[in-house]
């Protein structure tokens, strides 16, 4: 389960504005002429309005994420830093994640942040399905509502196992990445249901998606992968801002 910062964030806002009014309805009564504040009313009085401009932000704007795995390349690569938007599908309470005002649907080829069906966790994945597709993926081509999503290759270079190539997803081109050699044997072919969305990684061999753990429901939708704005690769390497942009 990821920490939730969003929580812990609200904690931090309430705790400090709880302290400033306590000092302010309270202590700064009972304190002589000339005395000081204590340190935790200062730094309450000094951070919670800093913080509180951050959990706004983060709640309701945009949110950052760091890619941990590597089931969306190539559109998104380990180590990527990216900005989520938190409006466009809707404003949502945050924490409790009501959605309480409409503005946007999900539409076919977006990258979405979610947290899957069965579990506390935040994903990243690539809309295929809208409520009452019927997706079909075989022999790794990819068919929705009867129209088979054109891919292009783009490395043509036969000795590796990896092919790159082109696809045409709604009238979104992106990069999906295949291996020529994993049978994953969940060819399928799913209706999605009302309020659902299917999910899948550009990564089509190397992702845990709606293949696996099924739609996922509007409920818990996050919001959408918007632009690179870091990279770093693991370790003590220094960040670099040449992936910074954003992507289909």
């Amino acid at each position: 389960m990821d920490i939730n910062f969003p929580f812990i964030l609200l904690c931090l806002v309430l705790a400090g504005t709880g302290i400033w009014l306590v000092d302010l309805l309270w202590l700064s009564k009972k304190r002589m002429p000339g005395q000081k504040e204590s340190a935790l009313v200062e730094n309450a009085k000094s951070l919670t309005p800093v913080l509180a401009l951050v959990f706004v932000i983060r709640s309701f704007l945009y949110e950052p994420f760091q890619i941990p795995s590597g089931s969306m390349e190539r559109t998104l690569l380990i180590g990527d830093f990216i900005l989520v938007n938190k409006y466009t599908y809707g404003i949502r309470l945050p924490v409790i994640r009501n959605k309480v005002f409409d503005i946007n649907e999900p539409e076919r080829g977006d990258v979405m942040v979610f947290f899957p069906p069965h579990k506390e966790q935040y994903y990243i994945k690539r809309v295929i399905g809208l409520p009452g597709d019927n997706v079909v993926y075989r022999n790794k081509v990819l068919t929705i509502n009867g129209e088979v999503q054109q891919q292009t290759l783009i490395d043509g270079d036969k000795r590796s196992l990896y092919r790159q190539k082109y696809e045409l997803l709604g009238g979104v081109e992106h990069e999906i990445q295949q291996n020529i050699a994993v049978d994953r044997s969940d060819d399928f072919s799913v209706t999605v249901p009302s309020g659902h969305y299917f999910m899948m990684g550009d990564n089509r061999d190397n992702s845990a998606d709606s293949r696996s753990w099924g739609p996922v429901p509007e409920s818990r939708i996050v919001g959408k992968a918007v632009a690179i704005w870091m990279h770093k690769e693991p370790g003590w390497n220094l960040p670099t801002f040449d992936r910074v942009g954003s992507f289909n």
